[in-house]
């Protein structure tokens, strides 16, 4: 049967489709686009004169669709040569078999990413978006996460990047980074337009951490960030002068000295405990408790509150009183077994849980071997502390011996975001530093501070740096000197740094 022939038959038409949709998982694409999933579809295809209607609806769409022809029709892939009403370009419409069908996260992304050419057509009504696409590109770090494309208006192009409102908080809060890729990328790839800038789309009221990032770009990132104020939009351009003041806090140092010694005795009882006097025992201040948090090789198992100690991992915790000495005892004895560079089981979870704080202990025990500018004495962890709470990475802010800030971030395997969490922590920094805060509150005591803006010196093993760290670190402003240091990867036997670059 020719593909005339078989369009003409919409009865045969709706038998194959019913087929398809019997058997497996079916995708539908329009112009190459993902439309839903068959199964979540009522479809009906009717004859109208000499030709034959495909009907699709759901809660979410409706779609008429006149077919012109059957391009291709096999077990796998039913392809239709479309004509929508009011349109005299053909278009496509694909059913095509799925290994399985797609898990909610990426079908609401696909939903999202077939809205947004709509929203951006209204909110751009002179610019003609050229690509819209939502697929992982691993080679190119580009997520699925995002949906990513390219618009121009007239002879200006634009990179652009928008996150779903339906993505998590740190989804959200990532998209600088992949967007700077992308920048990146259509800028090297470009060949009629040349890709004037990025523009970066997030839900009302997300835009605030985007916009203080901004201002550690060079003007060659040309970034324009953009709120819908619905769901469904439309844009609105946000102003990033309206940035306001990067929030963290910086606790007085005598504060911090005052909670550390009303700890002191119970940190002693702990340590009493173990038959071993030279356990590697530390403490540090919960940033935003008055807590103190005891850590062995920098995983915390025990705090002292004002109510007394607990001690456990994670969220399993018990308070320490004469009946549970003995299991906090059985506790550290496992610590010490487990958590030791020479450890027989390097898989274990007490050996390989909270890595940046073991590398953190070994370079507070001597800094100097990170870099012998470094003052010993001044080397302090999660100063200031940031509103925004645990970001996975550990925080260091040191001075050279010549009084030269120094931020050091810490991370022990590898992760796109380090060099923006890196420039994040710079900027509230450099604001404490221009508004003589740190020894106003007890920091560098002694040391005359060099007005220049900090330094900051990336540390992770040295096959740890995500492959894209060079494209994103030459976007930053030029007064944002940044140093990746590489460590041994067998770093928690002995701390060297194998190169500087």
């Amino acid at each position: 049967m020719s593909s005339n022939a078989f369009a003409d038959d919409w009865a045969e038409l709706d038998r194959a489709l019913g087929e398809m949709a019997a058997s497996v998982s079916v995708e539908v694409r329009e112009d190459g686009e993902w439309l839903d999933e068959l199964a979540a579809l009522h479809y009906e295809v009717r004859r109208e004169g000499k030709a034959a209607l495909v009907h699709l609806w759901s809660d979410q769409r409706n779609l008429t669709r006149r077919v012109l022809r059957v391009k291709e029709r096999s077990e796998n892939r039913i392809l239709l040569e479309v004509q929508r009403f009011g349109n005299a370009k053909p278009g496509r419409l694909e059913f095509l078999r799925a290994d399985s069908p797609r898990s909610a996260g990426r079908i609401t992304r696909e939903q999202f990413r077939s809205r947004l050419r709509r929203i951006l057509s209204e909110s751009f009504p002179d610019a003609t978006v050229e690509s819209l696409s939502a697929a992982k590109d691993l080679e190119h770090t580009f997520s699925e996460l995002y949906v990513r494309g390219h618009m121009h208006e007239g002879s200006q192009g634009w990179a652009f990047l928008a996150v779903s409102p339906n993505e998590s908080a740190a989804v959200i809060e990532g998209i600088l980074a992949f967007g700077i890729l992308w920048l990146d990328w259509t800028r090297s790839h470009a060949d009629r337009r040349a890709v004037g800038g990025l523009r970066l789309f997030v839900p009302e009221g997300t835009s605030r951490p985007l916009r203080e990032r901004l201002l550690a770009l060079s003007p060659a990132a040309r970034t324009e960030t953009y709120e819908w104020r619905k769901p469904d939009g439309p844009m609105q351009k946000v102003d990033p002068k309206d940035a306001g003041n990067v929030e963290s806090r910086l606790i007085p140092r005598r504060e911090i000295e005052m909670a550390l010694g009303a700890a002191r005795e119970s940190v002693a009882l702990i340590r009493s405990l173990s038959a071993n006097t030279a356990l590697p025992i530390e403490t540090r201040v919960a940033a935003g408790t008055g807590e103190t948090a005891v850590c062995f090789r920098g995983l915390e198992f025990a705090r002292w509150t004002e109510q007394g100690v607990l001690f456990g991992l994670g969220d399993v915790q018990q308070p320490l009183s004469r009946g549970t000495e003995p299991a906090l005892t059985r506790l550290l004895r496992d610590l010490e077994l487990r958590r030791r560079s020479e450890a027989e089981e390097m898989n274990h979870p007490l050996y390989r849980r909270a890595p940046e704080r073991w590398l953190e202990t070994l370079i507070l025990e001597d800094p100097t071997k990170l870099d012998a500018q470094l003052y010993p004495r001044h080397l302090y962890s999660q100063v200031p502390a940031l509103a925004a709470g645990d970001r996975g990475v550990i925080d260091l802010l040191g001075v050279t011996l010549r009084g030269r800030l120094v931020v050091i971030e810490l991370k022990a395997s590898e992760d796109i975001q380090l060099p923006i969490q890196a420039v994040d922590y710079w900027l509230r920094v450099r604001r404490h530093q221009r508004e003589g805060n740190f020894q106003r509150n007890g920091y560098f005591v002694g040391v005359e501070l060099d007005p220049k803006p900090p330094l900051i010196w990336l540390v992770a093993p040295g096959l740890r740096f995500h492959p894209s760290a060079e494209t994103l670190l030459k976007y930053f402003a030029p007064e944002i000197q940044i140093t990746r240091v590489g460590l041994n990867e067998k770093w928690r036997e002995g701390l060297q740094v194998v190169f500087r670059q």
